[in-house]
C-alpha cells in the first residue's frame, strides 16, 4: 500500500491522506484496528457460552470465515508486519483466552490449568490463522480447510481434557452446517 496509490484510488490528493492519517504507518494501524473491530463483532455471539467447546469451535470457524470473506483485510491484519508496539489484536486474543478459561472452569478442559489458558489461546489462534494462510496461498482449498478446522476443534477439546463424546456433540452443529 502506498500513499499515492491510495490517493489515486480514492480520487484525492496525497496531502489529504496525510491530513487524515498523518503517515502510511498510521493508516496501516487504522486499517488493522478496523479489521480487528470487524473480527470482534463476528466473535461476539460466542461470548458467555453455555457450551465453551461449541463456542471455541464457533470462534475458530468465524475467524476462518472472516479471512475467506475479506482476504485483503486479513492480509493487512495478519500478514503485513505491524510495528512493534501495535496491539490491535490484543482484545481478540483476550476473547479466545477467556473462552479457554471458561472451558477450564466448566470442567470441560480438565487437562488445562488456569495458568495455561494463554498458551492454549495461542494454540487456538494458530488453527484458523494457519488454515486461512494456507487457503490464501492456494495450498489448500477453502472447503477442505474448513473441514480440517472443525475436526481440529474437536480434537483440540479432547486434547485439553474434554470427553470425546461431549466434544463431538459440541462441534456437531458445525459439521452439519458444512453439509447444508
Amino acid at each position: 500500500m502506498s500513499t499515492r496509490r491510495l490517493a489515486r484510488e480514492l480520487g484525492v490528493s496525497t496531502a489529504a491522506v496525510y491530513t487524515y492519517f498523518g503517515s502510511v504507518e498510521q493508516l496501516r494501524y487504522e486499517v488493522r484496528l478496523d479489521g480487528f473491530a470487524r473480527l470482534q463483532s463476528r466473535l461476539e455471539p460466542f461470548d458467555s457460552p453455555d457450551d465453551p467447546v461449541a463456542a471455541l469451535a464457533g470462534m475458530v470457524v468465524a475467524f476462518f470465515d472472516f479471512g475467506m470473506l475479506l482476504p485483503h483485510l486479513y492480509r493487512a491484519m495478519f500478514v503485513d508486519r505491524p510495528p512493534e508496539d501495535d496491539d490491535a489484536g490484543a482484545a481478540t486474543f483476550e476473547r479466545l483466552k477467556a473462552i479457554v478459561q471458561h472451558g477450564v472452569e466448566a470442567g470441560r478442559f480438565t487437562a488445562v490449568t488456569a495458568t495455561q489458558a494463554e498458551l492454549c489461546a495461542a494454540q487456538v489462534w494458530s488453527m484458523p490463522h494457519g488454515m486461512v494462510t494456507m487457503v490464501l496461498s492456494r495450498a489448500v482449498p477453502a472447503d477442505a480447510a474448513r473441514e480440517v478446522l472443525v475436526d481440529m476443534a474437536s480434537r483440540m477439546a479432547i486434547g485439553y481434557g474434554d470427553d470425546r463424546h461431549a466434544a463431538t456433540q459440541s462441534v456437531a452443529p458445525l459439521t452439519a452446517a458444512r453439509r447444508t
